[in-house]
Formats: C-alpha cells, structure tokens, sequence
C-alpha cells in the first residue's frame, strides 16, 4: 500500500532492478561468462589505488571518535574549501566554501534541492530521455517532472520541445551533461541554447529559474570536452558525485556547488542545511568526506571504458544496429528491432543478453546498453547480439 504518487515512477524503475536481478540468477545456472548483463551503470574499473590508500591512512592516523562523530550538516569547512578550490582551478570558477554542501551522494543532492524548492504542483523540466529517478525525486516532494524531448537522430536538446515545456511554475531545470541513459555530451551550441532560453523566461516569469547540472559522468567523456554550465548562466546549481569519477558508487559522496552570483544564494544554503536536517541525512559520510582531501583530482582510467564502447558501438553498427555514438559516461542507446523495446529486452534475454528498455527512461524505441563490463564480455556479446538481429530479419 505505497502512496499513490510514487506508484508510476516506481512501477518504471522496477523493470531496471529486475532485469539486473534476473542476470544474476541466469549468471549461476549458465555461468557468468555466458551472461551479458549490460543493465545496470556499476562502475566496472577499479578506483584509484589513492582511495583505499587515503582511506586506511586516515583510520589509521586520525582521531576516533572525531572522525567517527557529527561533522557540520553541510561538510567539513575544509573539505568545502577544498572542493571549491579544485573547481575554481580547474573551471576558473568563483566558489568559496560557502557555496559548497556535501552531500551523500547526487541522489541525495538531488532530493535535497526538490524539498528546498518545490511547493505542491510546482515543475521541474529536464531532457528526455532521462535518468528515471529523477521522476521519483520529483513527485516525492509533490512536483511535477515534464519531459523536454530531445532530437532523437543527434540526442541534443530542442530549443521548440525545451521552450514549450517551460512555465511560470518551473522552478528549476535538470540537465544531466554528459547523459544517462544515452551517453550524449551536450555541445556548447546546445548549452547556450537552452540558457538564452532560460535567460528570456526568467524575465518573462519574473522569478528565477535554477538550471541544475547533474553532473556524475563529468570525467568520463571521451575527446571532446564538456562545457561547464555556469559559465552559461548565472542560476546554475551544479550537482556532483564521486561515484564514477573514483568508482566509489557505494559509498555515496558528492555536493552541491552554487557560486556567490546565485540569486537568493545565501537562502538557498539556508534552506538546503534546513532539509538535510529535515530529510534524515544528517551529513555526508565523514570518512569518504576526509578521503576526498586527497583523492579530489584524481579519476579512474576512462581509456578503459572507452576501449569497450569503441567494440560495442563499432561491432553493433557493423551488424547492422542503429546506434547513436555515445562521447560521454558508459551508457550505449540501441534502437530496438520492434517498436516494443519491453519486448525486445525479453527477446534478446532468449540469447542471454540483458539490457533496460529505453521506455524506463522516456526513450520508447530504443534500449540502454551499460558498458562498463570487461572488454573480454563485450567481444563475446557480439555472435549473441548477431543472433538476435538475425532473427529479427527473418521473421
């Protein structure tokens, strides 16, 4: 008897989880090596070995019951300062460390922001197809998540179907740069497209419209470069996690990072520490928050992940698949072999093949495939995948 407003969003996610759950069960009767399970987004590169290194070193070294006890509801003061200096170095930014909140993870980030902003009925616009928990995040805080479709041969947004989806009660934007479920990086023509938008509506509105920068694939883009949204626009709000960047997605570390020019900045922060208080987070994890002190610029080795998108994009493509080349993250978007991609995904499970269906994220017609898997489990997909397209064709 879950609440009726989370019933759609959770019916949605479900068949993620399932099909990831099912692999594992297939894995012990076939043997993992006879699954290609490319469902869910778990980092398949080990973190830097300066995490564990900073890890054991402060356990080791640092106070106990310090470590171990309630920091600031926002963060370490040093940590904060530290992550705003490692921005203003790397971007040319102007944070300080009162712009910087901790936070547990960008989940949490995200959650946080819905409870500081939204009142009931108020929207939240981001590019479809999306992350599809940022409709749960949404509508728990009783707001409306809507859709802003993006062109569907190139995956970047549209300025008609973005502008439309805009009204005087859209409180914030989400823009997740570079993308999941599709690997798409945004191009600077596309960014500053949807901030001139923005710009116009926030006048027309006559309040301000925060565009908030989910931003957890940052590191992993591949030769191109990711353009960093404040530079764009003066009410961005950039939401951050380590889960990727350091391969860390269990121990749920992140933050927050709003400059000084933010409008209404300073009650922003206010309402951000009221609702970690209020939502039970309490404080980014202490340990992970420490560990950052040393581990801040460091970064998996993305050339890996590269290398297995390079055997799945090229060898799909060869099959005959249309596939749109993914810059960024480790995310591949396939168009399904039916307009039905639910009942793709149940086919190609036939050939053992896992993959989340596109209508999880708003992208009816195509499937998400996770390639952050071993180069070896790629190569071996391929006759699997060719089996598939094979059967489709001659039917």
């Amino acid at each position: 008897m879950i609440a009726k407003r989370l019933r759609e969003s959770l019916d949605s996610s479900i068949c993620i989880r399932d099909i990831f759950e099912e692999g594992k069960k297939l894995a012990a009767v076939y043997g993992a090596d006879n699954i290609f399970n490319f469902t869910i987004g778990n980092p398949s590169v080990e973190p830097p070995a300066i995490v564990n290194e900073s890890m054991k070193r402060i356990l080791d070294s640092e106070d106990a019951l310090a470590l171990h006890g309630y920091p600031a509801n926002v963060g370490y003061p040093e940590v904060r300062r530290c992550v705003a200096e490692h921005l203003n170095k790397t971007f040319g930014c102007n944070y300080d460390e009162n712009g910087i909140v901790m936070t547990a993870g960008a989940a949490a980030a995200i959650a946080i922001l819905c409870n500081t902003l939204l009142d009931m009925g108020d929207e939240v616009v981001t590019f479809a197809p999306y992350f599809w928990e940022y409709k749960s995040y949404v509508t728990s805080f009783y707001g409306r998540l809507v859709p802003a479709f993006c062109n569907m041969e190139t995956l970047q947004p549209d300025a008609w179907a973005f502008e439309t989806a805009l009204t005087p009660r859209t409180r914030f934007v989400i823009i997740n740069t570079p993308n999941n479920p599709t690997g798409a990086v945004y191009t600077k023509e596309s960014i500053k497209m949807v901030t001139d938008i923005l710009k116009r509506k926030q006048k027309e509105y006559g309040h301000p419209i925060y565009l908030v920068s989910d931003e957890p694939y940052r590191k992993l883009v591949y030769d191109m470069e990711v353009p960093y949204l404040t530079h764009y626009y003066r009410n961005t709000i950039v939401v951050y996690s380590y889960s990727k960047a350091l391969s860390v997605p269990g121990e749920r570390i992140g933050y927050i990072a709003m400059e000084p020019c933010v409008q209404d900045m300073e009650d922003l922060i206010a309402g951000i520490t009221a609702s970690i208080r209020y939502l039970g987070y309490v404080n980014a994890p202490t340990l992970q928050q420490r560990m950052l002190l040393d581990c801040v610029d460091a970064s998996v080795d993305i050339s890996i992940y590269k290398r297995t998108r390079d055997i799945l994009y090229e060898g799909l493509c060869d099959i005959g698949y249309t596939c749109i080349h993914p810059d960024g993250a480790f995310y591949l978007f396939v168009k399904a072999l039916e307009d039905d991609d639910s009942h793709f995904c149940e086919e190609a499970k036939k050939e053992r093949i896992l993959m989340a269906p596109g209508t999880a994220f708003s992208g009816p017609g195509w499937v998400r495939v996770s390639y952050c898997v071993p180069d070896e489990v790629a190569r071996a997909s391929l006759p699997a995948f060719k089996k598939l397209y094979d059967r489709y064709m001659n039917e």
